[in-house]
């Protein structure tokens, strides 16, 4: 059987990811039109569903990232991809309400855990020894086409076809990185001594934990973001009749394909000014852009679109400097380790960023006021400008 390799390895995973990714944000993109209004759900409520995603994700990937310094990354990335896809079909088919859609999409994030960070393990792996920043970082890239793909499928089919159709369609996805798994070369990776499962080296990887805890607070912002901005819009739109320049739908997919060029900028920012000095610069931005949405939610259309496009860019731009930072600090034998704790703080801070923002909108008023918008943004804005904070500490000796 001919392997992948080289640039054509690359491609494969990133496009596998991209199906991977097809059923990512199914959840948000639709709740505001369909879930929220069928189950009778507030802000709060839905955003603990969203984020039950993320929560299922950080509760595996501590456990499936580890074990890749055990195991070839590649059993691992297929076993996920499968759960993942399987998981995406049943919520189509069996979710009748918060609790049970919230555990369905739980396992659903279980699966991803065993997919996301795995084949990033699976790509690093089998790339000849160098500098892996720009392979890392087109493959966090392909992270923004494959949401931006899954805001658009879900968004369509549902309108068209019903809410559980979204489900069952963006659950072939998977399927892509399933077939670039039987195409991996085999990989067996030298083991760390000790228990697999022991985070303790990592903790004293100073340098790496200042790229964890930052990748937090941007997953933090990130998810909030993702999570609410359909629904944001929804207000928007409401509120302005046929002012509107953009629909949800159109949106939700331009911001989200903003990240690819975004991240692979920031990354090459970071590599001419410092990754520390980049990063810190984007997430002060990105906060600041936050506030401003927040604070202007009542203005025209076209201002506010100007400022989520802004976002769009500021939010996902460091994430690519911040994955290939971490790659980069982490010891080779405790790549998957770090990997692990990476992705562990990462989409636990995303789960508490979609629901924090839900609780805020609810606290100041809920999607129909636009202080409870205030209240959401300023969330976002102090999640991600606690980046900066971490980034200083892990340089301090």
């Amino acid at each position: 059987m001919t392997h992948l390799k080289g640039r054509t390895l690359v491609a494969a995973i990133c496009l596998g990811q991209v199906g991977n990714l097809l059923p990512h944000v199914v959840v948000p993109a639709i709740m505001a039109q369909h879930l929220m209004p069928l189950w009778n759900l507030n802000a709060a409520q839905a955003g603990l569903m969203a984020g039950a995603y993320a929560f299922g994700y950080m509760l595996a990937v501590p456990v499936l990232t580890a074990l890749t310094d055990r195991v070839d990354a590649r059993r691992i990335l297929l076993a996920g991809s499968a759960v993942s896809g399987v998981a995406t079909l049943a919520f189509g088919l069996f979710a009748d309400g918060m609790l049970s859609a919230a555990l369905i999409w739980g396992i659903a994030g279980v699966g991803f855990a065993g997919a996301y960070m795995p084949g990033l393990k699976a790509l690093t792996d089998r790339l000849p020894p160098g500098d892996t920043s720009r392979s890392v970082t087109l493959y966090t890239a392909s992270f923004s086409v494959g949401v931006g793909l899954s805001f658009l499928v879900s968004q369509i089919v549902a309108d068209r076809f019903g809410w559980p159709a979204a489900f069952r369609i963006t659950a072939l996805g998977p399927l892509l990185m399933v077939a670039v798994c039987l195409l991996l070369e085999p990989c067996k990776p030298q083991p760390s001594p000790g228990h697999w499962l022991d985070f303790r080296p990592v903790f004293r990887n100073r340098t790496a934990l200042g790229y964890i805890f930052g990748y937090g607070a941007h997953c933090f912002e990130l998810y909030g973001m993702r999570t609410w901005i359909v629904p944001f819009w929804t207000f928007v739109a409401a509120r302005n009749a046929d002012s509107v320049p953009l629909g949800p739908i159109a949106l939700s997919v331009i911001v989200s394909l903003l990240s690819l060029p975004a991240s692979i900028l920031g990354n090459e920012a970071a590599l001419r000014y410092g990754r520390h000095r980049a990063i810190a610069a984007i997430m002060i931005g990105s906060g600041a852009v936050a506030v401003a949405i927040g604070v202007s939610a009542t203005a025209s259309p076209l201002l506010l679109l100007v400022l989520i496009l802004v976002h769009g860019v500021t939010v996902p731009a460091d994430s690519g400097a911040l994955t290939s930072g971490m790659s980069a600090s982490a010891v080779p034998m405790q790549r998957g380790a770090t990997l692990a704790l990476h992705s562990t703080i990462g989409f636990g801070l995303s789960a508490v960023g979609a629901w924090a923002t839900g609780v805020a909108l609810d606290a100041a008023g809920g999607p129909a006021s636009p202080s409870g918008w205030l209240a959401a943004f300023a969330v976002l804005a102090a999640g991600v400008l606690l980046g900066p904070l971490a980034l200083w500490w892990s340089r301090r000796s």
